[in-house]
């Protein structure tokens, strides 16, 4: 299970951008999913949850995310032992890169969810209600499915974002585009050349998603 992901240290340009993409695609699978979980504490009737979905929203957007993947290298796993299961140092570290892109990524996924779910009439989540909905099958089976067409848009820039951002792994030593560039640059005299190719690299990553979801937002538009 997972055996595409068995390839840690593939010292090609190819390689490096493939780890680009596997830390874009888990890290926004599961910031999708945490991110969501946040959104749904934050227009949750509990005030726990409220409370400790805006705390973390707050907080951890306002955190540089280079402090935070420094955190889950140095504080979880040198400082309280957290190996994310694996016994290599190099998966490990990609590992704790996915856990800091994850964390940090879903709050912003949270507040683009939680902007769609203001777009839905008030109207019918009273409606859900009243025919005896609870809350979480009303923000499941009515809200969410509407909230998600509506901010395709935005959670495709949340995407083109997290994948520029995967770089920021390459200071726990990740060997994705960003590691394998600098090192090219310490080892070539071509540093315009080098820098001009991983640009080029990374346009060709995020502009084809921009394109894609911009047509899959209007396709999906909610009419009103």
């Amino acid at each position: 299970m997972f055996d595409f992901l068995s390839d840690y240290n593939d010292p090609t340009l190819l390689g490096a951008f493939w780890m680009t993409v596997k830390l874009t695609l888990i890290s926004g699978l599961g910031s999708l999913i945490w991110g969501t979980l946040l959104a749904a504490m934050r227009v949750s009737p509990v005030p726990l949850m409220r409370g400790f979905g805006t705390a973390y929203v707050n907080i951890v957007r306002n955190i540089p995310l280079t402090v935070i993947i420094i955190f889950t290298s140095l504080g979880l796993a040198d400082i309280f032992g957290v190996t994310m299961g694996a016994t290599d140092f190099k998966v490990q570290g990609f590992r704790l890169a996915i856990l800091g892109l994850v964390a940090y990524t879903a709050a912003f996924v949270c507040e683009a969810i939680r902007s769609g779910i203001n777009t839905v009439p008030l109207g019918q989540a009273e409606a859900a209600r009243a025919i005896g909905l609870t809350f979480s099958q009303t923000l499941r089976l009515v809200i969410l499915p509407q909230a998600f067409r509506s901010v395709i848009g935005p959670l495709a820039n949340v995407l083109i974002a997290l994948t520029k951002n995967t770089t920021v792994a390459a200071a726990i030593g990740v060997a994705e585009a960003a590691y394998l560039m600098k090192e090219m640059i310490e080892n070539e005299a071509q540093t315009l050349l080098i820098g001009a190719v991983f640009a080029f690299g990374f346009v060709v990553l995020t502009l084809p998603t921009g394109l894609f979801f911009g047509w899959l937002s209007k396709r999906l538009a909610v009419k009103r």
